[in-house]
Order: structure tokens, then sequence, then C-alpha cells
């Protein structure tokens, strides 16, 4: 089966990615799923899902070990990991380390898209990007990127950036969090910069408004979910069952046609 891929940047990767918030902890680690944990980003893997979103933040840091865990037998040059620095590592120096602390823990040479996970009005965005760009031009990062950035933030540092330019904002987008389609979505479009959207499922807690339209187009509601959202953005849902797996990656080849697009947003918003 041929699944669909979209670019990010200049590299093409699945349209839907595997989020890790939770594998292997949430703030701090947890180590009694991990067996389980590196088979199923394994098994996502082995059926096309290339996108993997994780974070120094995540299991501090232990969701990111899983994550080299399960790709080492991988070909790195066909996966796309995203990580990211968090809020209070955003001066120079603490985001070098930072960078050089999650290649580590991944044991990889390089990360695709590299993420400041909040914005920090303490520190400023220029001083980070300044070191982002650093991490660019020594090879350790691909790609430069922000996440819940709003229109205003995202405006200072595509203002701020030198060498480098924003390719990413990834943000919380599901069907009860739409309201990005108003404006961050047709700016991020205009400015060609890629909308990654955390928690599409929204906890599991999927919207009851779409269990119509989702039977009468013979999907189950996370994969009408996902087959909505990843029309304006790359959904990143957390799975670690293979069943929800199984929908994610039935998900990624499910192309809605404008009328069922157009029906579903309706839905939502009444």
């Amino acid at each position: 089966m041929v699944l669909e891929l979209v670019k990010i940047g200049d590299v093409k990767v699945s349209g839907i990615g595997l989020g890790t918030y939770g594998t292997g902890g949430k703030s701090s680690p947890d180590y009694k799923n991990d067996h389980d944990d590196i088979e199923s980003i394994k098994y996502a893997v082995k059926n096309g899902i290339n996108l993997i979103d994780t974070a120094e933040y995540y299991g501090d840091g232990h969701s990111e070990e899983l994550v080299g865990k399960a790709i080492k037998d991988f070909n790195r040059n066909e996966i796309f990991i995203i990580s990211k620095v968090w809020s209070t590592h955003l001066h120079y120096d603490d985001v070098i380390r930072s960078a050089k602390a999650s290649l580590k823990r991944l044991s990889t040479d390089y990360i695709d898209l590299y993420l400041i996970h909040w914005p920090n009005p303490k520190i400023p965005v220029k001083e980070t990007l300044n070191a982002m760009d650093e991490l660019l031009e020594m090879g350790l990062i691909k790609n430069i990127g922000v996440s819940n950035f709003d229109i205003a933030g995202l405006m200072d540092a595509m203002n701020n950036i030198k060498t480098g330019k924003i390719i990413a904002d990834e943000v919380e987008y599901n069907l009860e969090n739409y309201y990005i389609e108003d404006d961050l979505i047709p700016f991020c479009e205009r400015n060609n910069i890629k909308v990654i959207g955390y928690s599409p499922l929204n906890h599991g807690r999927i919207s009851k408004k779409i269990d119509y339209v989702s039977k009468s187009l013979g999907m189950s509601k996370i994969q009408c979910s996902l087959a909505y959202l990843k029309k304006k953005s790359i959904p990143i849902p957390k799975a670690s069952k293979i069943s929800h797996i199984n929908d994610i990656i039935t998900s990624l080849n499910i192309d809605l046609g404008e009328n069922e697009y157009s029906k579903i947003r309706d839905i939502i918003r009444k």
C-alpha cells in the first residue's frame, strides 16, 4: 500500500505523524511500559508512519530515549524526528546544551525539526533563534520551528531569525479546538509554514457531533477526525495500542472530498 506523503519544508513525510507525549512518562520518567512503547513505535514506522514527534520535556527525556531505541534498526534518512527545547532552556547556551542532550538520548546525529516548545516572554526569541541558527550551521538540526506560538509570536520569530526560516508551528488542533482555522492556519498557509496539530483526538474525547457523518462515510470517529484535520495540518496523535495505530494508518489514505470536508466543518461549528 502506498501511503500519502506531504511536504514539511523540503522533505516528504507521512500525512499523519506519531505523537509521544506520555510515552515513557509525562513530566518524569515512567519505565513500566518501555518494551511495549518501543514495539508500538516500531510497528508505526514499519507501516509507513515516518514522522515521530517528541521533546526533552516528555518523560524528562525518556521519551526521546525510547524513540532512539525504536528507530535504531531503520534507515535514519527515512525517518523524520521532531523534538523540542523546553521553555526554561531558551537562553543561547541552554539551547545548544539541550539539543546535544536530545541527540544523545535519541542516538542520532541530527534532529530533522527542532522546535521552541513554548514561548518564554522573559527570554528574547532572537537569542533562542540565534542558537538554533548555530545548530543548523553545525548540522545538528535540519530545520527550525516553533510550538504554541500565535500569529504575533510567529511574526516575531520570523523577523528575528537570520540564516534559517520558521517552517512549522505545532499547536493544539482538534474538532473541539478548531479556531485556528480562522486565523493561524491561513497565516501559516500564506507564509509556507506547516501546521502540526497535537491532541488531534482531544485525549480520546472525540466530539459526538460527528457520530452520524462518520457512520454515513463508513469511517470510525478516529478516522473521520484525522481525515478532516490532515486537510489543513499534520496531526500527531499519540497511540500505543496496535488497533489505534491501525486507525491512523487507515486514515493516511482517506481523502475527503470538498463536500465531505465542508459537511464535517459545518457540523463541528454548530
